[in-house]
C-alpha cells in the first residue's frame, strides 16, 4: 500500500511539471474531491492545472518531503516560477503542503495549504 501511495504522488507531480493534463484521468479517481478548490473529478484538476500553467508558464513543483501512512500521503513541496516575495529578485519559492488519500492507485481526496501569494 505504501508504495502505491508514494507512486501516486510521484505521478501527480511529474504530470504537473510536464504539463501532461490528460494524465489527470489516470491519476485521480472519478469521484476525486479537492477540498481547497471545492471541486470534484479529474477534469476539474486538469482545468485548474491549465489555468495555473497559463498564468505561470515557468512553474515547477519540487518534492521536498513525502510521508506515507496507510492510504494517505503528506507531501511538502517548493513551488518555483511563481512571483513570490515583492522586492526579491526572482522571488523565493513558495511552500505547499498537500495531504491526499489514495484508493486503488488513484488519488481520491486532497487537502492543501500554500504560501503562494494571492492578490485580491
Amino acid at each position: 500500500m505504501t508504495e502505491d501511495v508514494r507512486a501516486a504522488a510521484q505521478r501527480m507531480y511529474a504530470a504537473f511539471n510536464t504539463r501532461d493534463h490528460a494524465a489527470t484521468a489516470e491519476i485521480f479517481a472519478a469521484d476525486f474531491r479537492s477540498h481547497p478548490l471545492g471541486t470534484t473529478g479529474p477534469e476539474s484538476v486538469s482545468q485548474a492545472w491549465r489555468r495555473f500553467h497559463e498564468a505561470f508558464p515557468e512553474v515547477q513543483v519540487v518534492v521536498e518531503d513525502v510521508i506515507v501512512e496507510g492510504d494517505t500521503a503528506a507531501v511538502r513541496t517548493s513551488v518555483h516560477g511563481v512571483p513570490g516575495v515583492p522586492g526579491v529578485p526572482g522571488g523565493e519559492p513558495s511552500t505547499m503542503l498537500e495531504i491526499f488519500r489514495v484508493r486503488d492507485g488513484r488519488i481520491v481526496e486532497l487537502w492543501g495549504l500554500s504560501s503562494l501569494r494571492r492578490d485580491s
